[in-house]
């Protein structure tokens, strides 16, 4: 799946202060009920944490500045790394919580999607947006790492920041079957280093047919009874997974960006295509109302001007500074990285504007952001976490022509990513992955689930706003409809929504069937 995540409130402020100094099958399904522990796995639940300075914990220079705040603190839950073997090797899952400042109902547990993004870098901003209100009164904020990801132990850890920037470097654009055959080597090396530097072990047991049995343990870790989740983006699938794994676990689930958990790759892939598409279109209309818009005063013709502002950088990247240069892939992630939100848009607009008199800083810390690369140069994992999860969480596709089918519809319904050089049949990574799949599309089968709360925002350029019906209508959830232009927006200053989900978090109360909001 392709859901990525939403950008960190933090972070798209420090590209605005920047700017302007110059984002299968899951085991066990509804058989557990309440604390009990499954059958074997007694060892591991009800464990009690740890908990200590969260500084330890930081495995980035943004966690090093955040994590330092000594009202937070953060501990390690031991799991099976295999559930099929849980006397066997052992993973270490990390979470960080701010503790309920008032009468505690329980923990609130979140994660911002991906898959790869770590919920312990995104809950101190939550925590300082949610301060001073019910939800921050009522319930120990928790932000948790999926195994393989940030501080979780063992991590995914399958190439260097030397071999990231090399990689971002590298166009892979060539259609011809000698291109196909470099883009495919370059996949296979990919792998062989992921299996080299993590191992077939952990690579086999990352999917989140595991991730939903560690949120059980996490559960109980915490002294919950019941499950309060929220999850952004891919977090609705772990929602959805776990919602099915352990209904009668559940206490309340707020699902915002759905994934679709029926779609197929080759749907999913398109459908998330024509949502950025109709994304740019959006902005290209909010651009040429402004003075001096890059790509022009006729929406009509922003595809078109556009692309020949970015397809130059490919012989000709454009001037960063640092010995660094604008390529067209980091300027098209920079560009991707601005739609995610109607907040990053001005940013779009300037970062444009520099690319016509042949400089690419803005937009590079665009694509800077949506990669994880700090200042320093490090990176996080979140985005090499992202394939090797979705590599055993979607069905394994090898034919060439599934691919060729793929690129050609996508150029279809975004042209504003269509590079003009014909689309190509090479395979990624996954096609070459050495575990199987332990995840397969299919609608969640519930029983007995409490009310789930399901939003979905009418522009979402990555997770369609369909796809959140259909999981509603699927898991008897109610539909909060947003009117808006961004990726998710639960708990992001919309007084509408936010109202909403904090009455449901508390008190239970879902909205009105037909509840609708504009951003």
């Amino acid at each position: 799946m392709d859901a990525r995540r939403v950008a960190a409130p933090a972070a798209a402020l420090a590209v605005v202060a920047l700017v302007a100094g110059c984002t299968t099958t899951t085991a066990g399904r509804g058989s557990a009920a309440g604390t009990a522990a499954p059958p074997g796995l007694e060892a591991f639940y009800g464990q009690e944490p740890e908990w200590g300075p969260c500084a330890p914990f930081a495995v980035t220079p943004d966690d090093a500045d955040a994590y330092a705040d000594p009202a937070l603190d953060c501990a390690r839950v031991t799991v099976p790394l295999d559930y099929a073997d849980p006397d066997g090797r052992t993973a270490e899952i990390a979470m960080l919580r701010k503790r309920a400042t008032g009468d505690r109902i329980g923990s609130l547990l979140t994660n911002p999607g991906g898959p790869g993004a770590s919920g312990m870098s995104f809950a101190p901003s939550l925590a300082g947006s949610l301060a001073g209100t019910p939800l921050a009164e009522r319930f120990d904020l928790i932000g948790f790492d999926p195994r393989g990801v940030g501080s979780s132990e063992p991590a995914i850890d399958c190439e260097t920041d030397a071999e990231r920037d090399e990689e971002r470097a590298d166009l892979d654009v060539d259609g011809s079957p000698e291109g196909v055959a470099i883009a495919e080597a370059d996949s296979q090396e990919f792998v062989d280093r992921c299996v080299e530097r993590v191992g077939l072990d952990v690579l086999a047991n990352v999917g989140t047919r595991d991730v939903v049995r560690d949120l059980d343990v996490l559960r109980s870790a915490l002294g919950d009874e019941k499950l309060t989740f929220l999850g952004y983006s891919y977090g609705t699938f772990i929602g959805a997974e776990y919602a099915e794994a352990f209904p009668a676990n559940v206490r309340a689930l707020v699902l915002d960006g759905a994934v679709d958990p029926a779609q197929d790759a080759v749907e999913s892939l398109v459908a998330q295509g024509a949502g950025f598409q109709l994304a740019f279109d959006a902005f290209a209309a909010d651009c040429a109302a402004q003075p001096g818009c890059a790509i022009g005063p006729d929406p009509a013709a922003a595809v078109e001007r556009f692309r020949a502002l970015v397809l130059p950088l490919y012989d000709a990247p454009a001037a960063v500074g640092d010995g660094r240069r604008l390529g067209y892939t980091d300027a098209m992630t920079g560009v991707v990285q601005a739609l995610y939100s109607e907040e990053l848009w001005e940013i779009l607009r300037i970062g444009l504007q520099e690319l016509t008199v042949g400089q690419g800083r803005v937009l590079m810390l665009l694509a800077d952001l949506y990669e994880s690369r700090a200042e320093d140069g490090s990176y996080s994992n979140d985005l090499e976490a992202f394939p090797v999860i979705s590599c055993v969480d979607e069905e394994r596709i090898t034919d060439p022509a599934v691919f060729l089918e793929i690129d050609t519809r996508y150029r279809e319904v975004a042209p504003f990513r269509d590079d003009g050089r014909g689309p190509s049949s090479a395979r990624p990574p996954c096609a070459f992955w050495p575990v199987p799949p332990t995840t397969e599309p299919a609608l969640p089968v519930v029983e007995g689930l409490p009310p789930v709360l399901v939003i979905s925002v009418t522009g979402d350029p990555a997770t369609p706003y369909e796809a959140g019906v259909r999981l509603a209508d699927q898991i008897g959830g109610t539909l909060l409809s947003v009117e808006g232009n961004q990726h998710t927006v639960a708990l992001s200053g919309v007084p509408c929504v936010d109202d909403l989900v904090t009455r449901y978090l508390v008190d239970l109360e879902v909205p009105a069937d037909g509840a609708s909001c504009v951003i």
